[in-house]
Order: C-alpha cells, then sequence, then structure tokens
C-alpha cells in the first residue's frame, strides 16, 4: 500500500499511532530499519548524567516530545535496542491487556533507569494511554501545543521536566511548541536535546530558544534515522535538501533520512536548578 506524505514531505504513519498497543508501530518501523531513538540513546544517557551531576539532583526528570509508544523511556529503562523491542513485540500474543502486564511485568524485573522519572507528550492518544498503562511513562501530556498554550494541569506537569528530548518530532512542530514547554515553570529552564531531520531549519527554534535565555550548540556528526519509506518521499527530501544547500553525497543518497543533534541549555542565570528541586 502506497505510503502518504505528510505535509512536512515525511511519509505520514498517522495510521500506526492509533493502534492499542505497539505492536504494528514496531512491525513498520522495523521494515525501515528506525534507528534514531537507539543512537540517541547514548546522547540522552550523558544528558541525565550531567544533569543530575550539575544540579544535584537524585532522581531527574525526563519529558520525550512526540514519545509515541514510549519509544525513548522504553529503550532506555530496558538498555535495549530498536531491533530487540521490535522482535518482542512481534512474538507477543493476546490482547492489549496481556501485553500490558507483560511490559509491566518487565519493567519490575529490569528497569535500568529506576531514578529517573519519564513524561511523555503527544498528539496521539492511544499511543500515550499504552505508554502509560505500561509503566513507561510515569505521566503524560495529551497536547497539540502547536494549536494552543498548555492547559494549567498541563503546564503543572511540564513544569517538572528538568531535561526535554525528542528523535523526530521537530518538523510537526515548531517554535512555538518547544517555547511553550520552556515557559511551563515560571523561572527555570529545562535543558533540551532534539535530533532534527536535515530537510527541517533549527534556526527558528534557536533564535525562539535565545531569546528565552538559551545557549545551543550543534553536536558533532549527523544521525541516521529511517530508510526512506517511499520513492516519492525520497525525492521530496532530496529536492527539499538540494534547495537548502546541503550536501546529501553518501547519506540521503544512499536511501536514508539524516538527523542533526542540537543540545540547548540555559545561560546561568535561567538554569536555577534548585528552585524547584
Amino acid at each position: 500500500m502506497p505510503v502518504p506524505l505528510h505535509t512536512t514531505g515525511k511519509a505520514s504513519f498517522d495510521d500506526i499511532y492509533t493502534r492499542p498497543d505497539p505492536r504494528e508501530y514496531y512491525a513498520r518501523m522495523a521494515e525501515l530499519d528506525y534507528r534514531i531513538p537507539e543512537l540517541a540513546k547514548p546522547f540522552f544517557q550523558q544528558q541525565i548524567r550531567e544533569y543530575r551531576a550539575s544540579a544535584r539532583v537524585a532522581t531527574p526528570t525526563v519529558l520525550d516530545i512526540g514519545c509515541s509508544y514510549g519509544v525513548n523511556a522504553a529503550l532506555l529503562r530496558f538498555d535495549t535496542t530498536i531491533g530487540e523491542l521490535a522482535e518482542h513485540y512481534r512474538q507477543a500474543e493476546g490482547d492489549q491487556a496481556g501485553l500490558i502486564a507483560r511490559d509491566r511485568a518487565r519493567l519490575d524485573a529490569q528497569d535500568r533507569l529506576a531514578d529517573v522519572r519519564f513524561i511523555g507528550m503527544d498528539a496521539a492518544h492511544p499511543a500515550l494511554s499504552y505508554a502509560h498503562a505500561a509503566g513507561f511513562l510515569h505521566d503524560t501530556v495529551h497536547a497539540d501545543l502547536e494549536a494552543a498554550d498548555p492547559t494549567d494541569e498541563q503546564r503543572a506537569t511540564l513544569a517538572t521536566a528538568d531535561i526535554v528530548v525528542s528523535t523526530g518530532c521537530v518538523g510537526y512542530v515548531t517554535e512555538k511548541t518547544l517555547s511553550r514547554v520552556a515557559l511551563a515553570h515560571p523561572r527555570r529552564r529545562p535543558w533540551m536535546a532534539h535530533f532534527v531531520l536535515r530537510m527541517f531549519s533549527f534556526e527558528p527554534i534557536a533564535a525562539e530558544l535565545a531569546a528565552l535565555g538559551y545557549r545551543t550548540e550543534q553536536a558533532p556528526g549527523i544521525f541516521e534515522q529511517r530508510r526512506f519509506a517511499s520513492d516519492a518521499e525520497r525525492a521530496h527530501v532530496l529536492n527539499t535538501l538540494s534547495d537548502k544547500g546541503v550536501d546529501t553525497t553518501d547519506h540521503e543518497t544512499e536511501g536514508w533520512l539524516y538527523a542533526n543533534l542540537y543540545l540547548s541549555r540555559p545561560l546561568p542565570e535561567h538554569a536555577d536548578p534548585e528552585e524547584l528541586h
């Protein structure tokens, strides 16, 4: 079946985020060698270590924007791979309740980051609900902050975030969402680490964050996200990158989407970690 394109030019997988559990999600992603969360894992682990050391916080809170079925939390807490999770769900049988119970039991036995709290934010309610029910996420925010400010309840949850991460939502979300997240706490700004496809510019977000007291740096290297889902997606992405003057030789031309990593941290006068903790 042809894969439709989202208005951003990426392939649209909206249908797999409406399923009651992640089996279809991982099956589709495995077909495309989806790997950016796995490549992101050591960088997120490093952010957690550095935040804990600098802020003297025993239990930091990580907010994952565009978390879907809690993929980043699962990778970090199980210290596992995308391939292993795909196989885990491929073998899974039974209904949603049985799968949730299985995931919860595994988490109870294997949680490698029991001293980290995870929040997920997504516009896809079924995916978010599963991640929360399975225990991958300690709290959730079901919201589209491109369209509106968070509610008071949502803002209170977002305000607890120490580190904000994402592995593919930029492009769907813009500086509107990230500034609303950054401003959730009235005094304290969270650290941020975003993997952003090269077809999207991070400059508007970096500029907005700078106005809020952040310094942003691009980390060295570029990172494979997944294989192109269709010839149409490949053509659109290559054209977009060409228009931006980005050299795609040996990268996107080889059939993969690639991302950059941007690290944004508040300047000292905006960090204020002990205000909340």
